[in-house]
């Protein structure tokens, strides 16, 4: 067991905030963290769980442990003619999954390529992009309860997943380490282009019966043209959810910007886009010293280097207020700020 105390967490979050740790533990196996869960140092201390951190911005130093998730695996557990089962340790970066199905021809996952962070965040936040969500693939996840060290099994019911949200970011938030996430995934492929800009790339790529590995490529593009690096500037990707409004309030908005998106949830709502929005409002590309608005992606928020998270909350508080002052919306952080 290794456990560090005074431990700076800057090359842990991607958006390279120099925060430290009291403590910081990280474990490879679900025996290794039973034996940091029992270590008498850390007994009574609040613990945070931590992966790819590609979700998170802190605002000031954590005074407990952090517990940083390690446990790596790929294997399908079980299959049949039309389904596999694909079993991923919650260390594993998300990505590496994503590249894992499509060798093994299995569809579902192509439309999340190259989302940022690990496996064992995925199902927090029920990630999603271009039309498909976590939620959609998912058969169960393993997890850990931090009190007892019992071990607990989550089916789809039990995760209560919604839009960026599931039972780990209510009730749940802090209760349970994920160890492993199993997906029910597509032998026989049925391909989701008609959200964003996917069909256009595949036209650009001349190509026009596309594979699931034609989807991820065609995903990649698209997120790396939109996208910043967090290596190369500070970024935990869209900060902000897509805010779902009535059906009724979109059309009054309409009639005054009536170039408006918006994407249908269901008969009496709509999703509009939050990056649409913030531009309006001139934010895009807006720089205050050393932190500010992507220029590509008002979505967005960037840490250009020794910027704290303090002034990106506030900057963030900014964003929501003339948002809400200018079309009535309330826009909601979907990045986890402590």
């Amino acid at each position: 067991m290794n456990i560090q105390s005074d431990f700076s967490l800057k090359p842990y979050n991607t958006f390279g905030i120099d925060a430290k740790a009291k403590y910081f533990a990280r474990f490879e196996t679900e025996a290794e963290l039973q034996e940091v869960l029992q270590s008498p140092e850390l007994a009574g201390l609040e613990k945070l769980i931590l992966g790819g951190g590609s979700n998170i911005l802190f605002t000031k130093d954590f005074d407990g442990v952090v517990l940083y998730n390690q446990i790596k695996g790929l294997e399908i557990v079980d299959e049949d003619e039309e389904t596999a089962f694909l079993k991923a340790g919650a260390g594993e970066a998300w990505h590496d999954v994503v590249l894992f199905a499509l060798k093994q021809e299995l569809g579902g996952l192509e439309n999340l390529s190259l989302i940022p962070g690990t496996v064992g965040a995925a199902p927090l936040q029920n990630i999603g992009a271009y039309g498909v969500e976590l939620k959609d693939v998912f058969h169960e996840l393993e997890a850990v309860e931090l009190e007892t060290g019992e071990p607990y099994i989550f089916d789809l019911e039990a995760c209560r997943f919604g839009y960026r949200d599931s039972v780990f970011k209510n009730e749940a938030k802090g209760k349970f380490v994920v160890t492993s996430v199993t997906m029910r995934l597509q032998k026989h492929h049925t391909l989701n282009t008609s959200y964003g800009a996917i069909k256009d790339v595949l036209q650009e790529m001349k190509v026009a019966a596309p594979t699931i590995q034609d989807v991820s490529v065609a995903v990649c593009a698209i997120r790396q043209s939109k996208l910043p690096d967090p290596k190369e500037i500070g970024n935990a990707g869209s900060f902000f959810k897509n805010p779902e409004i009535p059906l009724l309030q979109f059309e009054q908005l309409k009639q005054t910007y009536p170039s408006i998106p918006a994407y249908p949830v269901s008969d009496l709502t709509v999703k509009v886009p939050a990056g649409w929005l913030i531009e309006q409002c001139g934010w895009k590309g807006k720089v205050i010293e050393n932190y500010g608005v992507h220029k590509s992606q008002a979505l967005v928020l960037v840490n250009y280097g020794g910027a704290n998270g303090g002034e990106i909350q506030a900057l963030a508080h900014e964003i929501i207020q003339s948002v809400k002052a200018r079309f009535g919306i309330e826009l909601h952080p979907e990045v986890n700020i402590l």
